[in-house]
């Protein structure tokens, strides 16, 4: 009709009215935390353990994880300032266990590459297809039998963060989340999860 009517066929639209339905949150997949021990298990290189604890422990997604560079690493406070969606910059911080294998990393590279990760021959900056392909990789070592994307350890992260008490204004400032509704998601997650081991349990 909205079509009709800007074409000239119809002089009203008898719809306009009609709010079109809102399409349905889609409930974030994350890992338990034997999945995350596994993955951790199945990490064979300093490369691959380095990759995987910042993910995990910055909640960054992909694409902010390949634009980094080393200098953006502040190890004294173990925080890297990131830039998200449209730019916005922001700050995320990475636990203890990340920052030792970050250290023995790039101590161990002797390349004269920006990039935080690079690609082990010929190193140059990772692409996303790449670092998809890296945890895709550990994610069949560790015999987990489902798809595990990058973007799970990110929906594990806040998981975490919510199970752990975290106020929600923090996790959305962290996650860089525009709005407050995003990060309200994993509170419900969380919350669903309850009722589920309640019924279980109980």
């Amino acid at each position: 009709f909205k079509w009709a009517q800007e074409e000239k066929y119809v002089s009203v639209n008898p719809v306009s009215t009609i709010k079109e339905p809102k399409p349905e949150s889609r409930i974030p997949k994350f890992l338990t935390e034997e999945e995350i021990e596994l993955l951790r298990e199945a990490c064979k290189t300093t490369f691959e353990k380095a990759l995987f604890e910042f993910m995990y422990s910055t909640g960054c997604r992909i694409g902010e994880v390949v634009n980094l560079d080393k200098h953006s690493i502040n190890m004294a406070e173990q925080s890297v300032i990131v830039f998200g969606k449209g730019k916005k910059e922001r700050e995320v911080y990475f636990n203890t266990r990340c920052s030792i294998w970050l250290k023995r990393y790039l101590e161990e590279r002797y390349d004269d590459q920006q990039a935080l990760f690079v690609t082990i021959r010929a190193p140059h900056r990772m692409s996303i297809a790449q670092m998809r392909y890296v945890i895709k990789q550990i994610s069949k070592r560790a015999g987990i039998n489902k798809c595990i994307h990058p973007h799970q350890l990110r929906h594990s992260y806040a998981t975490t963060l919510i199970n752990n008490g975290a106020p929600l204004e923090v996790i959305q400032n962290l996650m860089g989340h525009e709005k407050s509704e995003t990060t309200r998601v994993y509170a419900y997650l969380s919350g669903h999860l309850r009722r589920e081991l309640y019924k279980k349990f109980f």
